[in-house]
Parts: structure tokens; sequence; C-alpha cells
């Protein structure tokens, strides 16, 4: 069936529709730890119980991205969109009401099943109904914008709720935008799929499930604690699973994932940098709320509204991307993009016990700005490179990878901190033994412990703590600033070469030029005259696949 392209009008509509769906998901990513406290209190969760509360949605929504992306580009990726958004707001009110510890874990995984094909349906329906390069950047930075705020919004947003309802308003909430989402997706989202998908291979399927799954699990056991056999063990199966899948893709005649798209420098190497940016961000979003909340005593609600200008910030460096490509070109973009995390980690690493807002709003600035701008340019540039009838299974691909580097962040840099603060605390010699071990476990476990001594012991107890989390924080922050300094550097060699404006041809990753490279007069102003690259006529190119739209 022949492509038919959308209006302008109904272009940016489908937009505002993926935006709120994107918008949604991250709501619902942030609202969960601070209503653990509540939900603790009426459901009494084990240990154990509680952390699969946490947890399951992320290994629900991990595992199945990769699957969910390839289904959308086959039975239509509106179709997927709008069926999954109403399984979110089912699996919303679920939530809420869940009776049990065991009822909500079910209830969380069934919201990671539903998310796992929200995610790369918006950005797939924002691929299709931008044909034009530079809109499309657009669209893009503005689609990351929103997600970001929704991060934001949701610690300020679940504060006021949990201030006069019970725990599960914050999961209720989703529900009208689920509504908004799906009455008005029926009728203005263009319908649009890979016209000749092939057979989807059945064993591929559980095997990456299994090998991302695993990977993730191990990752967050580490970042729990000291990982056991279990951890382990879902470290060999994920891994093995992974290698196993990645072979049988590669003889496919259709494959879940086409691996030959990581020939294509642009594509490797913007995944590479948003899964390190992922990395370090996901894991300052966890210090920054224990510094907000366990060093300087504010509510949820407090941090969450501390945290909006970052997140404003952050739309603001997500519409930028595209005149920033069109001056810059990408690896310069996304280099400063990095280059101002950096910044940020550098200015965070100085953070007292008493507010500085002369510090931290900077901080908050230039870092949202970065992250904003970084992803932006990354999630474009995957796109752009990858085969329009593949673009949910490219975006799937990217969602994974940013999955996987926010567990490695939490896990890494968490480590790093808790390293530091057990090598720096200084508590009182006249606490009891069992209080002193606990206390030198975290900030949180000795805040607790504090509270059962007597005044004077408690103060001392509590400041040596702080004071030996602040010493972490900055040792952590330091190493991310590293981390991200040296992968602003090497952006500029990873993205070298790739077009401001990359066309949409459609071409395999075999072909010529596929690697997301174009003759030197239409780079970012590097040259790339490797052997092989020079782009045959136009008249000997092989034809684009088309992509189906319904209207």
């Amino acid at each position: 069936m022949e492509s038919s392209p959308i209006s302008r009008a109904r272009a940016w509509a489908t937009l505002a529709i993926a935006c709120l769906a994107a918008l949604l998901l991250a709501l619902d990513l942030t609202v969960l730890h601070l209503a653990v406290p509540a939900l603790t209190a009426d459901l009494r969760p084990s240990a154990t119980q509680l952390l699969w509360i946490a947890d399951i949605y992320g290994f629900a929504l991990g595992g199945l991205l990769v699957t969910m992306g390839n289904v959308g580009d086959r039975i239509g990726r509106k179709r997927l969109l709008l069926a999954g958004t109403s399984l979110f707001g089912v699996a919303s009110v679920v939530t809420a009401y869940a009776p049990t510890a065991e009822a909500l874990i079910a209830a969380r995984a069934l919201l990671g099943v539903a998310g796992a094909t929200v995610m790369p349906s918006t950005l797939s329906i924002i691929r299709d109904a931008f044909t034009d390069p530079q809109e499309r950047t657009a669209a893009v930075g503005i689609w990351s914008g929103a997600s970001a705020a929704g991060f934001a919004l949701g610690p300020v947003l679940g504060g006021v709720l949990l201030d006069h309802f019970w725990w599960g308003s914050v999961f209720l909430v989703n529900v009208p935008v689920v509504v908004l989402v799906v009455a008005a997706g029926a009728f203005v989202l263009p319908e649009s799929r890979n016209p000749a998908p092939g057979r989807l291979d059945l064993l591929s399927v559980p095997l990456s499930i299994a090998g991302v799954i695993g990977v993730i699990y191990a990752v967050k056991e580490a970042a729990h604690g000291a990982p056991g056999p279990d951890a382990a063990a879902a470290l060999v199966v994920g891994v093995t699973s992974l290698v196993v899948f990645v072979r049988r893709q590669t003889r496919l005649a259709e494959p879940l994932i086409d691996v030959r798209l990581f020939r294509r420098r642009a594509f490797a190497g913007s995944i590479g940098c948003a899964v390190v940016a992922m990395f370090a961000n996901l894991a300052m979003s966890l210090l920054m709320a224990q510094y907000f909340q366990l060093v300087l005593g504010w509510s949820p609600l407090h941090a969450g509204l501390m945290s909006l200008p970052g997140a404003l910030a952050g739309v603001v460096g997500g519409m930028a991307a595209a005149p920033l490509i069109a001056s810059w070109g990408r690896a310069r973009a996304v280099a400063v993009g990095l280059g101002l995390c950096t910044a940020g980690f550098l200015l965070y690493s100085r953070l007292g016990a008493q507010p500085d807002y002369l510090l931290l709003i900077p901080a908050l600035l230039v870092f949202g700005m970065g992250t904003g701008l970084a992803f932006s340019v990354t999630n474009d540039t995957v796109l752009a490179v990858a085969p329009r009838k593949r673009a949910g299974a490219a975006a799937a691909i990217s969602e994974t990878g940013m999955e996987v580097g926010g567990a490695l962040g939490i896990a890494v840099l968490g480590s790093v901190l808790n390293s530091a603060y057990r090598g720096t605390v200084r508590l009182p010699e006249d606490m009891p033994e069992e209080t002193r071990r606990a206390a030198e476990d975290s900030l949180a476990a000795a805040l607790d412990a504090a509270a059962s001594l007597p005044p004077e012991p408690a103060r001392a107890a509590a400041t040596a703590a702080r004071e030996a989390f602040l010493a972490g924080i900055g040792t952590t922050m330091t190493v991310a600033a590293v981390l991200l300094a040296v992968i602003a550097l090497t952006a500029l060699f990873a993205l070298r070469g790739v077009p401001r404006v990359i066309p949409d041809e459609h071409l395999e990753p075999s072909a010529p030029g596929a690697d997301g490279r174009t003759p030197p007069a239409a780079q970012d102003g590097e040259q790339a005259s490797t052997a092989g690259d020079t782009p045959r006529p136009a008249h000997e190119r092989p034809k684009p696949p088309t992509t189906s739209f319904e209207h």
C-alpha cells in the first residue's frame, strides 16, 4: 500500500497525543516512591515484596519493549498504542485498589506490560507523522521535553494527592489522561505499519525477554546490596540468552532486531550516548531525592517543587535541539548536551547541609538543559537512520538501552555513594553496637537508628551521618562528571560525519551510505572519505520501502 502523507495540522495533533502518552508513563514512574510509606502501612508487605512492588514494573517494561516494538510494526502502531493505553488505564485502577501486596505486585506487572506497548509506539508514530527531517527533529525534541516534564511533575502531583487522599489516588490520576489519549487518538492518529513484515520468529521473543529481564534483575539486585546466587544465575541466563538472540538475528530473513543497524555509526553512537546519559541521569535523580529529603529535611512535595526548574530546562533543551543541530551539527550538539550535564554534576558535588539556592538552581538548570538536548538529538538520530518500516523496533532498542543504562547507573553510582559513605562516617563512640552497625549502612538507616537515641546523641549521630553522605555525594558526582566528560568527547568521534539533516531514504544497512554518512559537503564539516562510501547515482539506488498509512 502506497504511503499517504497526513496534513501538518494532523501531524502536530498526533505529536500532542504522543506527548500526553509519554507524560503518562513518566508520571507513573515517579509517583510510586512517594506512595511507598503509605502503602507499606496499609498492606504490610515484607521487605522482599516491597522490592518486587518497586521493581516488577521495570522488569516487565524492559523485557517486552523489543517484542512490542515489533508487534507495533506488524499490526499497526496506532492500534497497539490505543490498546496499550487502555490496558494501562485498567491496570492503574487495579493497582489503586489492590487489597494485598501480592495483588499490587501483579497489578504493577500489568502496568509494565502496558507501558511496553506505549513507549515505542509514541516515537514510531512521530517518526511516521513527520516526514520532513527538520520538523521530525523538532517533534522529537518536544516529545523528550514532555517526558522530562512528567518526571518532575510526578513528585509534585503525588505530594498534593497524598496530602489529601489515600495512596491509591496517585495511580487513579492516570485514568483521565488515558481517556483523553484513547478518545482523541482514535480520531487523530494515523495508522502505519510495516507493509511486508514477514513471519514473527517465536523463539526470538522469549530469548529477548529472558536476556533483558535477566540482566536488569542482576543489576537491580547489585544496587540493593550484595548480590546473591540468584542474581548471578540471572546474569548468566540473561547474557547467554542475549548472545544466542543476537546470533539468531543474523540468520533470520525477518529478524526481531536487525542487528545490522549497529553497523551504522550514527545508530550505535546515539544508542551508546543515550545509555550512558541515562546511566548518570537516573542515579542523579535518586541521589538528589535523598539529599532533598534526608539532608535538607524537605517534604516530598517541597522536593518535587524544587525539581521543577530542572524539568523546565529539560523542555527548553529538547526544543532547542533542532536549531542547535542546524548550527552545530549532531556530534557537537550531543557533546555540548553531555558537557552541560558534566557541569551540572560538578555543581551538585559542592552541595552542603544547608540549601544554597545560588548553587542549586544553576545546577538544576544546567543539568536539565543538557539532558533535554542530549536525549532529543540521540532519539532523533536513532529514528532517522533506521528504516521507517522498522521504526517501532528502532525505538524499542533505544528505550531498552536506556532502561538498562538507568539500572546500571543506580547500581554503579549507588555503590560508589555507599562505599564513600561507609568509609567516611564517624559516629559517636558511645552508640550501642547494634545501632552503630545499622547507622553505618546508609543515611536513611542512620537517621532511623538515631531516632531511638536520647536527644544529644541523636543529633550527633544524625550530623555525622549527613556529613558522610555529603562527602559521598561529592565523590559520586565527581565520578559521574568524569564519566560524562569522557562520553562527551567520545560523541564527537562516534557521531562525526552524521549529517545535520538525515534524509528519509530508508536505505538498508548494507547499502552504501547506510551508516548515516553523506558526502563531505553535506556533513557537519568533517571528512569521511572511507572507501566504499561514495553514493550510487540516483537511478541505481534501491527504491525505499513504503510505509502503510490508513486514515
